[in-house]
């Protein structure tokens, strides 16, 4: 339905509503949001008083609720004045009347007086809080010190508690008095609809007959949009009205689009673009920005931003961005109706080369405060249209702002030219290819690094984005990789903080995690005594070396694949040597162990993922050997000193990569530290010693505990307390032990009241390994049990079980005790027990076993029952299995997923490492069936936890053949059961298992035809989120021990899996899918521009790869020679992303044996263990031949072509020489050297003949020559002010002019405008 004037009734028609004049409220960051209204900076009243009645309304848009956000919104921070939102306006006959006007005789409205009410108690609370504050850290402070002055505080603060509730009386009467005051007096008239109430414009006998007229009440939902559209529009032909007039009417419309979204499908654009021209055309900025608002609300679709064109909006938007910071919220508002084409599909393709060259404009210049907005919106549409972008001269401006590094969103500019460069096509569109460099150009200038730390930290940031993306690598591999070796040369440079920058940028390129103990080795301390390295976790590439064989493709990471392709670039331009010479002449001595401790990481992870070839050649380290090796050398110190560190390092790396253990389930701080070899030496200690001992750790002489040496402690708990003899005399002789064990006793509140911090972990640490010892020995056992720790902690616990009849007014275990102090380290102490018979044994004596029954049932004290669970060791058959179980179906939902990661660790247990007592089989067994009936869970959450971890237990072939045993029903899950169903085609008992449901032939089916492309997509958004570093931190020590999902992993395959056995390669062979496969990328392998066949090649080489991967696949490899042909597209290929997924699907290849024999014939060489056995990773013998990519060569634009044209048009001799002139003249203007000369002959030429800069044709051409140049936005402001201010009311309007060209058609002329 449109809405035109002439369609309302008479009685509407009449109506000529008024709306209040509001503010824009401002957000927190000062701008104007979209939420609140625009408004001019200066209040003023209304021009048509009528009386000093005053009544006070609510402006409409209060009652409107802001939807969706509105397309284009944008925060900047522009500050403007903050200004009431309501007003009042004065009228003959108000609906209502207001008695207690004028009551205190200040002239102030009853909402007036209540915000200062409000205001008072809010800096009332203010002062309370400071003295409460104040008074707090005078408490702490000495008493007699502070006497006078707490008592001033506390005077202060009892004041202001008297103040505040006075206040509030008086508020709550305000408000009780104005609800009073809107009674109405005059019942026989009816309430009009707000969009009505109060207008100036209308006399007092309107009023009277509108209300005789309605015969109904009126409100907001009821009234019809229709008619409330039509009276704004109306309104807005009211000329010579105040600012506040026309922005309310404006904020009141943009209100109404919010609350009905499909009224801008309707609008008579005859009638309201109009109405928008006469407001972008308003001398006042806050009514052109109003009119902006409106129109950047009214946009539906791409028809109506074309409607929005024809209104001459271009025109108008280049005249309000070249403005000056005076008028910043009517650039803001116009930069915003630009982005607003952005948001609309296909919007972008209407936006002019004129608009855009001069947002170009605003991103050059340097100080505008609009600059951060517009390099995001060029860098949106370099994303949406690159080629617009490129004939607006837009990438050198993008380009500059890499090499600036003063862009916080560096990222998005250079992940948009990383999109343009893996295109061919697009590529064309970069003027020298090298836009990228820019980023390294900071750390190659020694004197421009100096003093801009923050700005080379954004440049990092940047590097490290190229770096860690294919198209980013092969450019800067050009040149025979020159980008990459000047950065490595900026390590010789003397500035630190630029050598500091590098170096973490190495490690961050490289996915090299820093040890734990890094900080404490770069401050020089000794890693023997500082970060206890034997205890740390093993390094994840070490630990994959060790993977069991049925597992070991499904942890295939790309990520170290492609770390391997960076590396060796590296490793090509220098990396050893730049190292090297850092530790040599480096004279900070943090930068050169950091620099050691990165040589030493790149000498382990060269040795792992390299070919022998590269690997080789670089452990011998010919620079440093030759000079360490020769006594008389200068360098045969620092030679040495470097090796010895080296050394050094990887010792203490190979320690802590071997040393991984099981974590504890309280947290990970809180793990037992296994006894060292020199800990097992000291168990022989004599008396004498361990008297010494004991005396140093300060037990015996005080009970203060913080002044007990607990690293004393934890040594002889570790060693002596192991033998027997010592423990017994211990006992007799001494007051250690039972001064230790009082420690820990719930009623001695030491342990308990401890804080619950980091540094305090070390208490429960000690407690657990206190505990341990004694379980060791008989001597222990008999001490324990007879205790009073075990027997208080029983009684503490039957304080939550309701059947003990034991209460207490401030329970142990009491939430906030739980979360605040040690008290939760009591479950940590009693899973330490429960790993042991005998410690079994002494929770069943005290019968906690009975209570932690209770506590599972306890509904409302989840932490609780986590907490048991959690750190209960399971391992043994006992009832605390029987507790899991429990929990896995009776518990809430958060303990439900709780209990059942906990599986996790029981379920992938290595069945190898048979510990004593234990079967871990069994165990795993329990923990798989526990799982399998968790798959039916009815919240979804919980059966894909279960599915998760069942997958990873799948990856031992006994584990795997155990699940399909258990026969699980997984149609249910869908989706989320899928992978687990794929891995049971990786055995023979699995593929008759799925083949009797009939799973197979329709899943092939489904890959074959679809799930190709879609295993595609999932690939690289999994390798683009690794390569990012975009990971989770984990919540608990479960959620770290099961990650939500693992990035950058090859994800199952259906035809990898059904590789695996001799009956899935015979479906597959009788199948006939691989060679489709074959023939597809044999046909297609060149293409560059059809994003779907490119999408379908990939898909098939995963396919190839999957299947390649398996020994029973490599037959296929053989008979079709496929591999030729992905070698030929890693090394050929034109699109590179294609290149990326043909190099990984090579690495996949090189799994197999006779995978990797086949590419050893075309040239590229794997990594292998020192089994032999490949790693997956594999490299060309040439890096040339792979990141060696077609020269750039740009081609001109048709665009570009058309714009050229234009240009010489526009240039052309004029048949008026002044005009001529002109032209002339502000071609000029774009020439630095000539500027100043052309500025000072144009003002000259305005003061001789005025009329010159009258004329609208003249003025369409400048536009042309100003859209086909680059100007600064200074030139464009000055040629713009030139113009007389009624010729772009002539251009928008179409108003007749005298010039004579004006007579030429509108559309001849349009182009020149909206180009």
């Amino acid at each position: 339905m449109a809405f035109y004037m002439d369609s309302r009734t008479p009685n509407a028609a009449a109506r000529k509503g008024s709306i209040q004049p509001g503010r824009e409220t401002p957000d927190h960051d000062g701008t104007y949001g979209e939420r609140g209204e625009l408004g001019p900076p200066t209040r003023v009243r209304e021009a048509r008083a009528l009386s000093d009645n005053r009544v006070t309304f609510s402006p409409r848009g209060a009652s409107l609720a802001n939807l969706n956000g509105p397309p284009g919104s944008f925060s900047s921070t522009l500050k403007t004045i903050n200004v009431p939102r309501y007003t009042s306006f004065t009228s003959d006959n108000g609906t209502y009347a207001n008695p207690d006007d004028g009551q205190y005789g200040d002239g102030k409205s009853s909402e007036q007086r209540q915000a200062e009410f409000k205001e008072k108690i809010n800096k009332e609370l203010k002062i309370k809080v400071g003295s409460e504050n104040l008074l707090e850290a005078l408490l702490a402070k000495n008493s007699r010190q502070t006497k006078e002055q707490r008592q001033k505080v506390e005077d202060q603060l009892s004041l202001s508690n008297d103040k505040i509730a006075s206040l509030r009386l008086q508020l709550k009467e305000e408000i009780e008095r104005s609800e009073r005051s809107k009674r109405p007096v005059t019942p026989n008239k009816i309430q009009q609809p707000s969009f009505y109430r109060g207008s100036p414009l209308r006399s007092p006998a309107q009023i009277e007959e509108d209300g005789n007229l309605n015969n109904s009440e009126h409100d907001l939902d009821t009234e019809s949009p229709t008619y409330v559209l039509a009276d704004i529009l109306q309104d807005l032909e009211v000329e010579s009205m105040q600012p506040d007039y026309y922005v309310g009417r404006a904020n009141t419309l943009v209100e109404l689009f919010k609350r009905y979204p499909t009224l801008k499908y309707d609008l008579a654009w005859r009638i309201f673009g109009l109405r928008m021209q006469i407001m972008l055309l308003s001398e006042s900025r806050e009514v052109v920005a109003a009119g902006y608002r409106v129109i950047r609300h009214s946009i539906a679709d791409r028809n109506s931003l074309q409607t929005i064109r024809g209104l001459h909006t271009d025109a108008l938007v280049i005249l309000s961005l070249v403005k000056d910071s005076k008028a910043t919220i009517e650039r803001e508002q116009a930069l915003k109706f630009v982005r607003a084409f952005l948001d609309v599909k296909g919007g972008v393709k209407e936006l002019s080369v004129a608009v855009v060259r001069m947002v170009v404009s605003v991103a050059e210049h340097f100080e505008d405060r609009l600059r951060n907005m517009a390099l995001l919106t060029l860098t949106e549409i370099l994303v949406k249209d690159p080629s617009l972008l490129a004939a607006a001269g837009g990438m050198a401006s993008l380009a500059d702002v890499l090499g600036e590094g003063s862009y916080a969103g560096s990222d998005s500019v250079v992940s948009a030219f990383l999109r343009i460069i893996d295109s061919p096509l697009l590529r064309t569109l970069l003027a020298s290819g090298r836009e990228l460099e820019g980023a390294f150009a900071a750390f190659t200038d020694p004197v421009a690094t100096h003093g801009r730390e923050e700005r080379l930290k954004v440049n990092a940031r940047s590097i490290a984005s190229i770096l860690n993306s294919w198209p980013g690598i092969f450019m800067v591999a050009k040149d025979g990789f020159s980008t990459l070796r000047s950065l490595l040369l900026s390590l010789a440079h003397p500035t630190s903080i630029a050598r500091d920058l590098v170096l973490d940028l190495l490690f961050d390129v490289l996915h090299i995690k820093p040890p734990s103990w890094t900080s404490s080795f770069l401050a020089g301390r000794r890693l023997t005594t500082y970060g206890r390295v034997t205890n740390l976790r093993a390094d994840p590439l070490e630990n994959r070396s060790r993977i069991d064989s049925e597992d070991d493709l499904e942890r295939a990471s790309l990520v170290d694949h492609y770390k391997t392709l960076v590396l060796a670039a590296l490793v090509h331009c220098g990396l050893l040597k730049a190292l090297s010479d850092v530790i040599a002449l480096a004279i900070d001595i943090s930068q050169k162990r950091k620099a050691t401790l990165l040589l030493g990481e790149v000498l382990k992870l060269a040795n792992y993922v390299l070919p022998s070839s590269i690997s080789l050649a670089l452990q011998v380290f010919p620079s440093l050997m030759g000079s360490a090796v020769q006594d008389d050398s200068k360098d045969h110190l620092i030679s040495t000193s470097m090796i010895y560190q080296i050394d050094s390092l990887n010792r203490t790396l190979y320690r802590s990569g071997i040393s991984k253990g099981p974590t504890n389930s309280f947290s990970e701080a809180t793990s037992i530290p296994k006894p060292t070899d020199t800990g097992k030496a000291k168990i022989d200690m004599d008396e004498l010693q361990l008297r010494n001992l004991i005396n140093e750790s300060q037990v015996n002489a005080t009970l203060t505990y913080v002044k007990w040496k607990w690293d004393i402690i934890l040594e002889i708990i570790e060693g002596p307390m192991l033998n027997p003899k010592r423990l017994e005399d211990t006992l007799k002789s001494t007051k250690f032990l039972k001064r230790l064990e009082g420690f820990y006793r719930p009623f001695k509140y030491r342990f308990a009241n401890a804080k619950n911090t980091k540094p305090n972990q070390r208490y429960v640490r000690i407690g657990c390994a206190f505990l341990k010892s004694l379980m060791q020995t008989q001597e222990g056992v008999v001490y324990l049990s007879e205790s009073k720790l075990l027997r208080q902690l029983a009684e503490c616990l039957a304080q939550l079980d309701p059947s003990s009849g034991l209460t207490s007014p401030d329970p142990l275990f009491a939430p906030h005790r739980v979360s605040e102090t040690l008290t939760a380290g009591y479950f940590t102490l009693l899973g330490t027990l429960s790993g042991d018979p005998q410690g079994l044994t002494m929770i069943g004596r005290w019968r906690m076993i009975n209570i932690f029954y209770h506590i599972i049932d306890l509904k409302n004290r989840d932490d609780l029952v986590q907490l048991l669970l959690g750190n209960m060791e399971l391992s043994l058959d006992s009832h605390l299995r029987v507790m899991l179980s429990k929990a896995l179906t009776s518990c809430s939902k958060t303990t439900r997923i709780f209990s059942t990661k906990l599986l996790r660790k029981y379920a992938t247990r290595d069945s190898s490492n048979n510990a004593p007592q234990r079967n871990p089989s069994n165990t795993a067994y329990w923990a798989i069936r526990l799982l399998v009936t968790q798959l039916y869970d009815p919240e979804v959450e919980v059966s894909e936890v279960a599915v998760q971890i069942l997958q990873e237990a799948c990856n031992r072939k006994q584990y795997l053949e155990y699940v399909v045993r258990c026969r699980p029903a997984l149609d249910h899950l869908g989706e989320i059961g899928a992978p687990l169903l794929l891995r049971f085609l990786s055995t023979s008992l699995g593929y008759q298992y799925l083949d009797g449901l009939d799973y197979i032939t329709q899943e092939m089916d489904d890959w074959f035809l679809g799930r190709n492309e879609k295993y595609v997509t999932l690939v690289e958004a999994s390798l683009s989120k690794a390569l990012s570093h975009e990971s989770h931190r984990p919540q608990s020590i479960v959620d770290e021990a099961m990650p939500h999902q693992e990035y950058g992993v090859v994800p199952p395959h259906f035809y990898r899996e059904l590789t695996r056995t001799s009956e899935g390669c015979g479906l597959l062979r009788a199948s006939g899918h691989f060679e489709n496969f074959t023939s597809t990328i044999q046909a297609h392998w060149s293409e560059k521009q059809d994003y779907e066949v490119m999408l379908k090649v990939k898909g098939c080489l995963w396919a190839v790869g999957n299947i390649g991967s398996m020994d029973l696949g490599t037959p296929f490899l053989e008979e079709s020679n496929i591999i030729t042909w992905i070698v030929k597209i890693a090394e050929q290929s034109e699109v590179i992303s294609l290149r990326g997924t043909s190099f990984f699907v090579l690495g996949l290849i090189s799994r197999s044996l006779h995978g990797m024999e086949i590419l050893a014939e075309h040239g590229w060489d794997a990594a292998t263990d020192s089994m032999g056995q490949s790693l997956g990773y594999c490299l060309p013998a040439s890096l040339k031949k792979l990141l060696t990519i077609p020269g750039l060569k740009p081609t001109e634009d048709i665009l570009h072509r058309r714009l050229t044209a234009q240009k010489i048009e526009a240039t052309s001799e004029d048949t008026d020489p002044i005009q001529s002139r002109v032209l002339s003249l502000v071609v000029d203007l774009g020439n630095t050297v000539l500027t100043n000369r052309a500025a000072a002959e144009l003002r000259g030429i305005k003061a001789k003949h005025p009329g010159t800069f009258s004329s609208v044709s003249l003025f369409k051409r400048i536009m042309v020559i100003l859209q086909s140049h680059t100007y600064r936005l200074l030139v464009r402001r000055f040629v713009m002010e030139m113009f007389d201010k009624g010729v772009m009311r002539q251009i928008v309007l179409d108003e007749n002019s005298d010039d004579e060209d004006d007579e030429e058609p509108q559309a001849t002329a349009r182009p020149n405008l909206a180009l």
